[in-house]
């Protein structure tokens, strides 16, 4: 679905006023129940991770960081007491609140404490492979507590944390396969991206077409699929990291943003790089254009 930049703002602006929270998405969905909720649903991502960002080292600091911690230290109190029979909210999500609280991914409020909780216990800075590997797998954590705490943020985080990540890779790696079987019904040569890093490429779009297409006028030598919202900020970056990359050594070619794009976006037609929002129906192959002939 393609948006105009003012309906892509008119979304932006509601959702710096919400918390991203599941609530916050069904309310987003009420409030724009014309729009597809996959493309919302990418938005509110995108725009969360965007927050984030311009507030993350804010999370980092010595003090913050601390700060923190003594919740969890608190919490471990508490659980002392739970076990001899004195209190009984011990298992209260109490990261995910504080995470609530000053506006920070549940998910990254976790790796923060743990890592805190690591360097306390290893009296070293532990390794990024073993955080990732605890936040993935709580049950490692060797704090009982802790691990209760970490287990709640991950799951209770719909943008950030291991849980997320895998979605959006099997989400990514869904449209690849219903782009492979869409160019495959339309008999189309290909070269697929994992064959063409056997070859050696470093960096190489899903699909290199083996003989080009026409779509709307515009000559496409490769594919791209993307399973996001093409807003500005991530466009910008796919150009200068990707697109403009398969433009100098493969010619032009498409990219497809399955839930949808900012349509002004889409101004670079003439220079070789043509957005589209679902798989074209209007291909012209060689072969079709010398049976018109």
């Amino acid at each position: 679905m393609k948006l105009t930049k003012a309906q892509y703002d008119e979304i932006a602006q509601f959702l710096g006023h919400v918390q991203p929270t599941r609530q916050s998405l069904r309310k987003l969905k009420e409030k724009f129940p014309s729009q597809s909720q996959s493309t919302l649903l990418s938005i509110f991502s995108q725009e969360y991770q965007k927050q984030i960002k311009r507030t993350h080292t804010k999370h980092h600091t010595a003090e913050a960081v601390e700060t923190y911690y003594q919740r969890l230290t608190y919490l471990r109190s508490l659980y002392d007491k739970y076990l001899n029979g004195v209190m009984k909210n011990a298992a209260a999500p109490v990261l995910l609140e504080l995470a609530n609280e000053v506006d920070f991914a549940p998910s990254l409020m976790a790796r923060i404490v743990l890592e805190r909780y690591l360097q306390e216990k290893e009296q070293a800075m532990p390794s990024k492979a073993l955080i990732n590997s605890m936040l993935r797998d709580p049950s490692q954590i060797p704090d009982g507590v802790l691990a209760n705490q970490v287990y709640q943020c991950t799951v209770n985080d719909c943008c950030y944390g291991p849980l997320v990540d895998c979605i959006k890779h099997a989400i990514g790696h869904e449209h690849e396969v219903l782009l492979r079987e869409m160019l495959l019904e339309k008999n189309l040569s290909f070269i697929a991206e994992d064959q063409l890093r056997a070859k050696g490429y470093d960096k190489t779009p899903d699909f290199i077409l083996e003989v080009p297409v026409a779509v709307e006028g515009h000559i496409i030598h490769w594919i791209e699929s993307k399973a996001s919202f093409g807003d500005e900020s991530s466009h910008q970056a796919y150009l200068q990291d990707q697109f403009w990359s398969y433009w100098n050594r493969f010619g032009p070619g498409l990219v497809i943003y399955w839930y949808g794009f900012i349509e002004e976006l889409d101004c670079h037609r003439e220079r070789g790089i043509l957005l589209k929002d679902c798989f074209p129906t209007d291909i012209v192959t060689l072969r079709h254009s010398m049976a018109q002939r």
